[in-house]
């Protein structure tokens, strides 16, 4: 039997060609499994690994550097962060391409449905390391906890958690469920379950404006007690 434990890693080297990407959300799904981290976004996690690395591949160094996967497990999979090293120098940049233009939206998809992501010098001085932190819906990590209780903030449909406030039909609703599901052209899509109102259903990057805590007192918002 595998130990849990509040933390879990897992590292892997990919040589440069296409089929590192799907070897990359093989090696994601596998740790995942053998971790048992039943509450990890995984599908989310699986399409920001993706993007990380397709955005590595393009990178223009030397056909034989090999590109870094870093998966870091915490909290029984509350969180994830997904690290990709490279050789490449500069830094990524979020691209807004318009209507007309197939590509340049990996890092505008991993900025919607990241909690955060970032970019590190690697610390042999050579490249670097693109991260992105993903959250599980129903789950509350100790590490970002803090930072929202009480804030308001817009953040992708996929990272809305149980118990959170969504700003929807000009009044604050209840959270009850959040679910991830698949369209049939293979995007994911969630379905966010309410305490008043029907459920929505949505693209899992769209924003929503959220809240931790107590309601406001506006007139229309009635407090609600915890």
């Amino acid at each position: 039997m595998v130990e849990q434990s509040e933390t879990q890693e897992a590292s892997l080297r990919l040589v440069r060609r296409r089929s590192s990407v799907p070897e990359a959300r093989a090696l994601l799904r596998a740790k995942l499994g053998e971790w048992r981290a039943g509450e990890a976004p995984a599908d989310v996690g699986e399409l920001v690994l993706s993007e990380l690395v397709t955005n590595a591949l393009r990178v223009a160094v030397p056909g034989d550097r090999m590109i870094g996967v870093r998966i870091v497990c915490r909290e029984r999979g509350a969180s994830l962060r997904l690290e990709v090293s490279d050789a490449g120098g500069g830094r990524p940049v979020v691209r807004r391409p318009g209507e007309l233009e197939t590509g340049g939206r990996g890092l505008l998809l991993v900025e919607a449905l990241a909690y955060r992501w970032g970019v590190d010098e690697r610390s042999e001085g050579i490249g670097k390391t693109v991260w992105a932190e993903v959250v599980a819906p129903g789950a509350t990590p100790a590490s970002v906890a803090a930072e929202l209780v009480g804030a308001e903030a817009e953040i992708a449909a996929a990272t809305v958690r149980p118990g959170q406030f969504v700003r929807v039909w000009g009044a604050w609703c209840t959270v009850r469920s959040v679910r991830s599901e698949r369209y049939a052209s293979g995007g994911l899509a969630v379905v966010i379950g309410l305490d008043d109102g029907p459920g929505l259903r949505m693209d899992a990057a769209e924003p929503l404006l959220v809240r931790d805590g107590v309601r406001s007192a506006a007139a229309d918002d009635p407090v609600v007690a915890s």
